[in-house]
């Protein structure tokens, strides 16, 4: 993979950029100077194993952050939003502090600026106005907020007049979003700036690489958003699975008599006993027990302390946790690790019979991440079921979980009947969902990288 810089594109404008141009020059009185575009991602498979160190499965989609910018020597930052629910926000360059107790959408923004700013070492950075805009829907896992992140990593660096890969990018980005409080792993902010129109991407990691996975004819990814929002930084789901793989990782090293506090992460156990990961599974079967763990367990086992445990091992946010269940998300990373390969290599053998194998795959996946993981939640599962009785060869949630949306792949000969189904049963029949089934359900293919974008 080439290690190049995000592109600068001259474009004609279209109705949404006349629009947030509009909206700037009402806020600003001024035209803007350039524009940013970072877009969302749907993960085709791989679910919640990027943090644990294993490749990920997937592609860009058309919905995207865009914003408009004008850099000036104010030595503030004024931010706007072409959405009235989401308030103006202003802060002095010098002065950057992110609220990670109150995850308002400018603190997103402020984290791509700030990583940006210390990653480069910039005593200061220049003043700025910009408008936001969103084609992404809000907490639906289709990483809305991890765009909002690129897009503000990305302006900052052009506003600044540096330079920087998409792979630094990608790398800082994933790193400042922890300024918000969410553990992630890197794969939503890696393939909002690796991403090229027409392929999916598998994702690498340590060192971070992408490649091509061609998807095979015939069948199409189509997403269906259950309409419940989940805000990762807003509550201690996502990073409590952080926490319980990180545990595991050091109950399994302890139970093999390797030093169990220089590693962190599944994989990383992986690689230090050199097994594969069906023997992962195996020694999985042997070393943990499926009961929940609890903290006095897990202290004695470890041979540390309940302090310890709370500074070195647990997040800012998990710290009541008490039961830890180290089996059941433990044996979900390593199969769902497997299957994001197996999926690759079925891309590449390309065999008759291959978008049923990669539809019974997405099926193991969100099993998976529904009985091991608990990341559903009753509509998305609900939603799955519909989806596979309305023609899809395979359904899953995709993003983080406890709401947002499916990810199905469907025949090409059956997407018409599939949408009208899914829109029937699923939307129609809940006045709530009705109004929200324009944004919610749609077919979605490969789309392009990050971008800074000029008007020709």
């Amino acid at each position: 993979m080439m290690v190049s810089n995000p592109p600068t594109i001259k474009v004609r404008l279209n109705e949404r950029l006349q629009q947030i141009k509009d909206v700037f020059k009402s806020k600003f009185g001024r035209t803007p100077l350039f524009y940013a575009r970072a877009p969302g991602r749907v993960n085709l498979i791989g679910e919640h194993i990027d943090y644990c160190g294993y490749a990920v499965l997937p592609m860009a989609i058309e919905q995207s952050i865009l914003a408009a910018v004008f850099v000036n020597d104010s030595k503030t930052i004024h931010l706007a939003n072409t959405d009235q629910k989401y308030k103006d926000y202003s802060v002095s360059v010098d002065n950057i502090i992110i609220d990670r107790d109150n995850p308002q959408w400018h603190y997103y923004f402020l984290c791509g600026v700030k990583g940006i700013q210390e990653h480069l070492n910039l005593s200061s950075l220049n003043g700025m106005c910009c408008v936001v805009d969103g084609s992404i829907p809000a907490s639906s896992g289709l990483s809305s907020s991890s765009a909002l992140v690129c897009c503000a990593g990305l302006l900052t660096v052009e506003a600044n007049h540096k330079s920087l890969s998409k792979v630094a990018l990608a790398e800082t980005c994933a790193k400042c979003e922890r300024y918000i409080g969410t553990e992630g792993g890197g794969m939503d902010q890696s393939i909002s700036f690796l991403a090229e129109e027409g392929t999916a991407k598998l994702i690498e990691f340590n060192p971070l690489r992408a490649s091509d996975v061609s998807l095979p004819g015939g069948a199409v990814f189509v997403i269906a958003n259950c309409c419940v929002e989940m805000n990762k930084a807003a509550s201690s789901h996502f990073n409590m699975r952080v926490v319980e793989c990180r545990i595991a990782t050091k109950m399994l090293v302890k139970a093999r008599c390797v030093d169990w506090r220089c590693l962190q992460k599944l994989k990383d156990l992986q690689e230090e006993l050199q097994l594969s990961l069906e023997q992962m599974l195996e020694l999985l079967e042997e070393l943990l027990h499926p009961e929940p763990y609890s903290r006095e367990e897990i202290c004695r086992t470890l041979e540390i302390s309940a302090e310890e445990l709370r500074e070195n091992i647990l997040s800012t946010n998990t710290q009541d946790a008490t039961q830890f269940m180290l089996y059941q998300r433990a044996k979900h990373v390593y199969s769902e690790a497997a299957r994001v390969l197996r999926f690759r290599a079925v891309c590449e053998e390309a065999p008759v019979n291959s978008i049923a194998q990669l539809g019974e795959l997405m099926n193991q996946s969100h099993a998976s991440c529904r009985d091991l993981y608990q990341c559903s939640c009753p509509e998305l599962d609900h939603l799955v079921e519909i989806c596979l009785e309305a023609g899809a060869v395979g359904s899953r949630l995709t993003g983080a979980g406890w709401g947002g949306c499916t990810v199905s792949m469907v025949p090409e000969g059956k997407v018409e009947h599939f949408l009208q189904t899914v829109s029937e049963r699923y939307y129609r029949s809940d006045p709530r969902r009705s109004t929200l089934e324009k944004q919610s359900l749609f077919v979605s293919r490969p789309g392009g990288g990050a971008a800074i974008l000029l008007e020709e």
